[in-house]
């Protein structure tokens, strides 16, 4: 099982990281230069509303369905056309829900016309999410991962087209909507399509019984990613509604320009747990001890997590001053500086809370999650009035250390894992280490950047020589494993 999660491992991030990078610095960077920081910061704000009340469009199914088809294959064909149409039906739900809350809490028509697209875009988000469930508890990675990269890809042509292509006057955050839209739609085509070969029959029918009682198996997942949602999504929604009318579109639009590096870090994480959680059910299932796992899982993506924040927060300026040709970048780089240490806790939760799911652990991962909303909505309400976007990174960031720290004493006491002093020590020293190491090459003179992959080679080595990855157990893993 290690060999299968590394070198699929490998293959998922290579594809990920090739075309989801250019995307998120490439074309969503370059489209928020072309419409303006008060209308991405807009349309940053509403697509994190139509964040909160995604769990209807799914409801827990799709990480019920990963863990439930990873342990029994041969339910892929009985589940899979109730499952479909259930989760049309619960999109009708979603769309009217998340207009109706964005009627109320104020959004005039052009803002609802933009929220309405939004909506429909998380509907098609959610569908290739549970499309996809199914190829992963297959342990069909490889055809995962493919797909994984298409909707991007697709849309990466498309964006170069309106961004580059004289077609268009004056860009308009529409055309960016439409263009993810096309992508979306073309991927949960081709993905249906695959999934459909691998059933036996395919008969799209509703069977009332089986959905409801599908519904209540996956209530506790659907009240896990409600409140998951709200503690992560809501910083920029309480930043656009509770500032003055352009300051809180402003506001919003300098959290994106920080929140934007953030995402394409939390891609690496977010893989980590996809590939995990049907290994991790499987496993748990036949009774193998997924300690040794589960320590590798953490050391590959806690080592790269603890020198991407740490060397973001030291190098800041510069990096902020290079992706944004704006003035606008200056007000961004404190807040960027906050959420990229985010990442760190936020790649412990990914391992922790993943392998908690597969488990069962629902009970324990929602009263953490309620915790995390309430600490996260609080934070927000006392700081943003004075400190605004920066007030709101430091919310998120106190809310995603909690979350991790008390994941991690969740899983120690559910699976009794003796607590491993050397690793704490390593990671102590490897931490103090890379700290020094970031300080030193800030001081180096010359190119900022040839001190910033020193510090990046540098790191890497030393996470050798700590032995915090070892080149023999992974070549052990690879060979053997």
């Amino acid at each position: 099982m290690q060999k299968k999660f590394v070198t699929n491992l490998a293959l998922l991030l290579s594809l990920n990281l090739l075309i989801k990078t250019f995307w998120v610095f490439g074309i969503d960077r370059e489209m928020q230069i072309a419409v303006g920081t008060e209308d991405y910061g807009l349309y940053f704000a509403l697509f994190n509303f139509s964040f909160l009340m995604n769990i209807l469009l799914d409801f827990g199914i799709t990480n019920f369905n990963n863990k439930n088809i990873a342990q029994n294959n041969h339910l892929l064909t009985k589940h899979f056309s109730s499952l479909t149409v259930l989760k049309f039906s619960l999109a009708v739900l979603y769309i009217v829900i998340t207009l109706v809350s964005g009627w109320l809490i104020g959004y005039d028509e052009r803002l609802m016309r933009l929220l309405l697209w939004l909506g429909f875009n998380q509907f098609l988000i959610s569908l290739i999410m549970y499309l996809r469930s199914n190829l992963a508890g297959l342990h069909l990675f490889r055809t995962d991962s493919f797909i994984s990269v298409l909707d991007r890809t697709i849309m990466i042509v498309i964006c170069l087209f309106l961004l580059y292509g004289d077609v268009i006057i004056k860009m308009d955050i529409m055309y960016y909507v439409y263009a993810q839209t096309a992508g979306y739609l073309l991927t949960a085509g081709i993905t249906f399509i695959i999934v459909v070969s691998k059933t036996e029959t395919l008969r799209l029918k509703l069977s009332w019984p089986f959905s409801l009682m599908i519904l209540k198996k996956s209530f506790p997942f659907a009240i896990l990613v409600l409140l998951m949602t709200f503690y992560n999504r809501i910083d920029t929604v309480m930043l656009e509604r509770m500032l003055p009318e352009k300051e809180g579109a402003f506001q919003s639009g300098i959290y994106a320009q920080g929140y934007r590096f953030l995402d394409a870090t939390n891609m690496i994480a977010f893989l980590f747990s996809g590939l995990l959680l049907p290994i991790f059910s499987r496993m748990i299932k036949f009774k193998d001890s997924v300690e040794q796992l589960v320590k590798l899982a953490f050391t590959l993506l806690i080592t790269p997590a603890i020198v991407i924040g740490t060397a973001c927060f030291y190098y800041q300026g510069e990096i902020m001053e290079l992706l944004y040709s704006t003035s606008y970048a200056n007000e961004a780089v404190s807040v960027f500086a906050i959420l990229m240490l985010c990442f760190i806790p936020i790649s412990t939760t990914y391992i922790f809370g993943t392998l908690l799911t597969a488990n069962g652990n629902l009970k324990e991962l929602n009263i953490m999650a309620a915790s995390g909303m309430l600490i996260n909505v609080l934070l927000n309400l006392i700081l943003i009035p004075y400190y605004k976007s920066f007030g709101s990174a430091v919310a998120s960031l106190a809310t995603q250390l909690v979350m991790a720290i008390i994941q991690v004493l969740i899983v120690q006491r559910s699976f009794r894992f003796r607590v491993n002093k050397r690793l704490i020590g390593i990671l102590i020293l490897y931490t103090t280490g890379v700290i020094l190491i970031g300080y030193t090459s800030k001081y180096v003179h010359g190119n900022w950047m040839v001190c910033f992959l020193i510090m990046i080679i540098t790191c890497g080595l030393w996470a050798f020589i700590t032995r915090l990855i070892s080149i023999r157990g992974m070549m052990r893993i690879l060979k053997y494993g």
